[in-house]
């Protein structure tokens, strides 16, 4: 149940903010922030172990940021699947979706975020949509753009719309962060962070942002990671959390 949070204003000196949560399950390992990838050095972003991927990328050269979310839909065939985590670092790397074998990969929600312009790739295993999101705030979750895709009846569709209707308005109101060159990540993001932090919720509550939940037989799922960038022209600032709702665990990436 990841989460993206996406504020475009065209006219602010940092015209684009965007927030990452990352909910997998606590035991999957992972790598903070660097640049892992031999083959695209000038990418930072946390890698995934498993599958050698990320969830995040930057390139602070572009600038422009890239991160994925899982969608709805018809699975990939097992033979042959690509991991889902290469869509952030080709995003990233190059800006475009170029001519990829879509039906190789699960669905998706990707973003792609340069300070004039932010996009999402929405591909459900048979159609890819794409929309440019224009000024204001945006939340994307594993059903779609403000949960468009939500299904009745559904578990995680409902903690999903709980979520949304919890956090979208609290963001609404907040002043919108104005990050600059301030090394405290608290100073940089205001009255983002108690909310990015989890607002005071228990992580079990079926509103949390940052969910923390026992599935059983050993396997918790929860958020694992939070990630910050402001995009503006020529620049790029990046911070992360590898400890969610900790508001010590900050530290300044880029």
């Amino acid at each position: 149940m990841c989460t993206a949070i996406i504020s475009v204003e065209p006219s602010a000196a940092v015209p684009v903010l965007v927030a990452g949560v990352r909910d997998e399950f606590i035991a999957r390992d992972w790598q903070p922030p660097g640049r892992h990838w031999p083959d695209r050095p000038g990418l930072v972003g946390g890698r995934d172990l498993r599958a050698g991927g990320t969830w995040f990328a930057v390139d602070p050269a572009a600038p422009r940021v890239a991160l994925v979310l899982n969608g709805r839909g018809r699975m990939a065939p097992e033979e042959g699947r690509a991991t889902r985590g290469e869509l952030p670092l080709l995003m990233a790397a190059d800006g475009k979706l170029g001519e990829l074998e879509l039906a190789a990969f699960d669905p998706f929600h990707l973003v792609g975020a340069e300070p004039d312009r932010v996009r999402l790739w929405s591909w459900d295993g048979r159609d890819l949509v794409e929309r440019v999101l224009g000024r204001g705030l945006h939340m994307i979750v594993n059903s779609g753009l403000e949960g468009e895709g939500q299904q009745d009846g559904g578990t995680e569709d409902a903690y999903m719309g709980a979520r949304l209707a919890h956090f979208r308005p609290r963001l609404d109101a907040a002043a919108r962060p104005r990050p600059g060159d301030a090394d405290d990540p608290r100073e940089a993001w205001g009255a983002w962070l108690p909310l990015l932090e989890g607002d005071g919720l228990p992580r079990a509550d079926h509103r949390a942002l940052l969910p923390l939940l026992d599935m059983g037989d050993g396997r918790v799922w929860g958020t694992t990671s939070v990630s910050l960038a402001a995009l503006a022209p020529g620049s790029v600032r990046y911070d992360f959390s590898g400890a969610p709702g900790d508001g010590a665990a900050w530290t300044r990436v880029l």
